[in-house]
């Protein structure tokens, strides 16, 4: 009897939390540029008894995304799809992050939109940080909802200190997210489908650690005591969010982001 198909592309700890929280009675494939690191996970969740394979994906390839699209579609009716890949300011330089976070987005939103199942859904992972940057102007932000994917590099504020500041260029690209989702809401709507984004806050995995360790450590540390809940977030924390967002329960939620901070935004914004 043919499953669908749940699509992960992304294999850090939040993904694989998903992986594991969707995966019972599904297909899932998992999808990443690490190789090793894809081959590990599958690994780890075939010996957990999921039905799993992988595959490999440079996001901001529009080619390579829909190899993977084309490959999904073979298995099964793609029903469920998490884009949870993405570079931090740590990890990264400021142009690979707007490759990797906003150019990577835009086009897994196009790709995957036009294979997702009627009644499926979508989340993309993207953060606070989009929260806390302020609105963008309405040009720009314009701009980022209708420019065809392959251009969106080239805008023109996207250049200069965007393009040389890691954490500038971060949190564009995820506030790009938040306004990329909105536009895909009705493209995915035609087809009797739902995309939806989740803006974590500290989340305890791998990236989240190192951002913990590195310059703006103190900062987030801080941020987390004054937050509502006081803690940092797991990945379990966000799984849970995006079975919500891809089940029964949300039918009538689409084009819109969920914000999973701890309470850290709301903090700041009523300190003003």
């Amino acid at each position: 009897m043919s499953r669908n198909v749940l699509v992960v592309v992304g294999t850090g700890g939040m993904g694989v939390a998903i992986a594991r929280r969707q995966g019972g009675g599904r297909q899932v494939l998992l999808a990443d540029a690490d190789a090793t690191a894809l081959d590990a996970r599958v690994d780890a969740l075939d010996g957990e008894g999921f039905d799993v394979s992988g595959h490999p994906v440079d996001v901001a390839s529009a080619d390579s995304l829909r190899a993977l699209a084309e490959h999904a579609s073979g298995l099964g009716a793609v029903d469920q799809v998490v884009h949870t890949a993405g570079l931090s300011p740590v990890q990264a330089s400021a142009e690979a992050i707007l490759r990797v976070d906003l150019l990577g987005v835009a086009l897994s939103l196009d790709v995957f939109g036009e294979v997702i199942a009627p009644g499926g859904a979508g989340v993309v992972i993207a953060s606070m940080a989009g929260h806390m940057f302020g609105p963008l102007p309405a040009d720009q932000a314009a701009a980022l909802a209708a420019t065809a994917a392959q251009d969106l590099l080239g805008l023109g504020f996207l250049q200069g200190d965007v393009a040389s500041n890691p954490a500038l260029a971060y949190g564009i690209a995820k506030q790009a997210n938040h306004i990329r989702v909105r536009a895909a809401a009705r493209t995915w709507g035609a087809r009797g489908a739902r995309i939806n984004s989740i803006s974590p806050g500290v989340i305890a995995t791998a990236m989240g650690r190192q951002e913990l360790a590195g310059a703006s450590g103190e900062t987030m540390r801080s941020m987390i005591e004054g937050s509502g809940t006081g803690r940092v977030g797991t990945a379990s924390d966000i799984a849970a969010a995006a079975a919500f967002l891809l089940g029964p329960e949300s039918s009538f939620v689409t084009g819109t982001d969920l914000l999973v901070d701890g309470g850290v935004v709301a903090s700041l914004t009523a300190q003003g």
